[in-house]
C-alpha cells in the first residue's frame, strides 16, 4: 500500500467546513493508495462546480474541462492511452444536467473509466439553485415555492442505459466509499459511483443526519449485484430506506476502446511516430490546401 500522503499537494482546499467533498477526496486518495496506483498512472477530469475542484487538491495528472463536458474528454483520453486510470469527477448538475447527453451516451459505449458523481442535490457553487436530482418540493433560490419537478434518478438511468457498474456511496462513510471506488477502478468498463453528499450551506434537507438515519448497505442486505431486475428496484428506493453499495455489476462486456478497429495496433500514445516523407507531405498539402 502506498502512503496516502503521496497524493497530497500544497494547494489550499477552499470547500466550506463540513462539506461532503472532504469525505470523497479522502476516499479517492485512500482507494488509490490501497490499489498502489501512483500519481503518474492516473488522470482526473472534471467540469465546473464545487466538487469539480477535487482534482486540484490531488498530486496527480488532471484536466478541468468546461461545464458538463468532462465525460467525453475523459473517454477520448482513455482511447489515446489505455494504460491510464481515468477518473471523471462531476457534480449532479454538471454531470446529469448540462452534461446529461454525454452521461446517457457513455452508458452504452462502456469505456473503461470511473465516473464519480458528487450528488448534493443542489447547485452550490452558484449559490443554491435547485438541481436535476433535487427532490420534488425542494425549496431553493430558483424554486421559492418548492420544486414541482420529479427528481432525476441517475441509478435507474444508468442501469437502463447499459452501464456495467452502478454504485452509490455516502460521503459520511468514507471507509465504505473507499471500497466502492476501489471496486469501480478495478472494474473493466464504465463505472458510475453516485455519491450522496450534504451541502451544509444550501441544502438543509439532505444532511448528514438525514442520510445516517436512512442509508443501509446492500452487501449486508444480501443483495446480488448480478441481478439486474432487483438492482433496478433497489435503485428506486428512496425515503425511509436508501441503499448504498454496488447495485449492479456485469463483467466480461467489451469496452469501447477494445472494439475500435483503428486501435487494434495499440493506443496512439504507445505508437512509434513515423515522420512523413516529402512526397507524403506534398500529397497532403495538395489534398487539403
Amino acid at each position: 500500500m502506498l502512503d496516502v500522503k503521496t497524493y497530497n499537494n500544497p494547494i489550499k482546499v477552499t470547500w466550506c467546513p463540513g462539506c461532503g467533498d472532504y469525505g470523497i477526496l479522502n476516499a479517492v486518495k485512500s482507494a488509490l493508495a490501497q490499489l498502489e496506483i501512483h500519481p503518474h498512472e492516473v488522470m482526473f477530469f472534471s467540469g465546473i462546480g464545487c466538487g469539480s475542484k477535487l482534482p486540484d487538491y490531488m498530486n496527480a495528472n488532471s484536466f478541468t474541462t468546461i461545464h458538463g463536458r468532462a465525460l467525453p474528454v475523459a473517454m477520448g483520453t482513455k482511447l489515446a492511452n489505455h494504460d491510464l486510470h481515468v477518473i471523471c469527477i462531476t457534480g449532479d448538475g454538471d454531470g446529469y444536467g448540462i452534461g446529461g447527453n454525454h452521461f446517457i451516451n457513455i452508458l452504452r459505449r462502456n469505456p473503461d473509466i470511473v465516473h464519480i458523481a458528487e450528488n448534493n442535490m443542489v447547485y452550490g457553487l452558484t449559490k443554491g439553485q435547485y438541481a436535476p436530482t433535487s427532490q420534488r418540493g425542494f425549496v431553493a433560490s430558483t424554486t421559492p415555492e418548492g420544486s414541482i419537478e420529479v427528481a432525476f434518478n441517475p441509478l435507474t438511468t444508468a442501469i437502463n442505459g447499459g452501464a456495467t457498474f452502478v454504485a452509490r456511496g455516502f460521503s459520511g462513510d468514507p471507509k465504505h466509499l473507499t471500497k466502492l471506488i476501489m471496486a469501480a477502478i478495478q472494474h473493466k468498463g464504465y463505472a458510475l459511483v453516485d455519491v450522496l453528499q450534504p451541502c451544509v450551506i444550501y441544502n438543509k434537507v439532505n444532511t448528514y443526519d438525514y442520510y445516517r438515519e436512512r442509508v443501509y448497505k446492500l452487501e449486508e442486505a444480501g443483495h446480488d449485484p448480478k441481478d439486474r431486475d432487483t438492482a433496478w428496484r433497489r435503485a428506486h428506493e428512496w425515503g425511509s430506506k436508501i441503499p448504498i453499495g454496488i447495485l449492479y455489476q456485469v463483467t466480461g462486456e467489451p469496452t469501447y476502446e477494445d472494439q475500435v478497429s483503428e486501435l487494434k495496433a495499440g493506443p496512439v500514445a504507445k505508437r512509434t511516430l513515423q515522420p512523413l516523407t516529402r512526397a507524403q507531405a506534398d500529397a497532403l498539402r495538395q489534398e487539403f490546401f
